[in-house]
């Protein structure tokens, strides 16, 4: 792992609180069964993804996410059409989903999923941008592809963060995307993610991170009662308003809410003996590296 890529000091045993009441065993494989189907179909529709309605994307976005039993609130004014950058804070694996049903995009992906057998080679065909995060000296080629995409009135989407937190704390946007966006003269539309139990406070149960691995995540959610994901879609920011991304990254940045910027971590959690800060004294002294779109590291 290279010291420059980005962590968070969430961790599952640290931060990741179970929602509530469990949902029967039934039925929670009935629904991972059906994020499955939804899943397995969307990726044997990439490659003819582009000929697909954007509006009948969108819906199979949210089916997969309420085939979880997540409710989905979407608020704010619906995302432009043309080249546009969405930005997003970074929780779980459901965030990729509910950036589609705000508007269909293509997604900067690690490059080892590129590598994947069968599924490597389909998801390359739908559009699925790729990085490769061990190679500093890769980065200006990866913001020279976003930029031709956005050039060419696509939508990609970005999580700026770089790795995933679990909801209660949030890092700093990185700012190597959003130069993407200003080379090619496209707006940036900032969204904002939160996950809720059924008490209506923050819940840490969709959180992937750190060492969890994707089925135990998966389970936690199809188990849980009662969740659901606000998406708040901000005001767009139209080209040419900040002259540097720099300024541009702190635009889109979310600001306020439940979770705080902190880079060493975010106090306590609640229903947990600690956390990754466990308090006024504690220094973070390693930032693992949360797994991104779907991946364990």
């Amino acid at each position: 792992m290279s010291a420059w890529l980005p962590g968070a000091p969430c961790t599952p045993s640290g931060c990741v609180v179970p929602a509530g009441a469990a949902r029967a065993v039934p039925g929670a494989l009935l629904r991972l069964t059906a994020v499955l189907a939804l899943v397995i179909t969307g990726i044997l529709l990439l490659p003819v993804g582009r000929r697909i309605p954007a509006d009948l994307v969108g819906r199979w976005c949210r089916w997969i996410v309420r085939a979880a039993g997540v409710r989905v609130r979407i608020t704010g004014a619906a995302a432009p059409v043309g080249g546009l950058l969405l930005v997003a804070n970074h929780i779980s694996w459901l965030d990729v989903p509910l950036l589609g049903a705000v508007r269909p995009a293509r997604m900067l992906a690690k490059a080892e999923i590129g590598r994947w057998p069968l599924a490597g080679p389909l998801v390359a065909r739908g559009g699925v941008l790729f990085i490769d995060r061990d190679r500093l000296r890769a980065l200006p080629g990866t913001v020279a592809r976003i930029t031709a995409a956005l050039g060419e009135g696509s939508a990609v989407a970005v999580f700026p963060e770089g790795s995933t937190w679990c909801g209660r704390g949030r890092g700093s946007f990185r700012r190597a995307a959003f130069q993407a966006a200003i080379d090619a003269g496209v707006p940036v539309q900032p969204v904002r993610i939160h996950y809720r139990d059924a008490g209506g406070g923050p819940a840490t149960a969709p959180a992937f991170v750190g060492d969890d691995t994707l089925a135990a995540s998966l389970w936690r959610v199809v188990s849980a009662r009662g969740l659901v994901a606000e998406v708040g879609v901000r005001p767009v920011i139209p080209p040419g308003r900040h002259p540097d991304r720099r300024a541009l990254a702190a635009a889109a940045q979310p600001r306020g809410g439940p979770e705080r910027e902190h880079p060493a971590g975010h106090g306590p959690v609640p229903g947990r003996a600690g956390g990754p800060d466990a308090g006024p004294g504690h220094t973070a002294v390693a930032r693992p590296r949360a797994p991104e779109y779907g991946l364990r590291k």
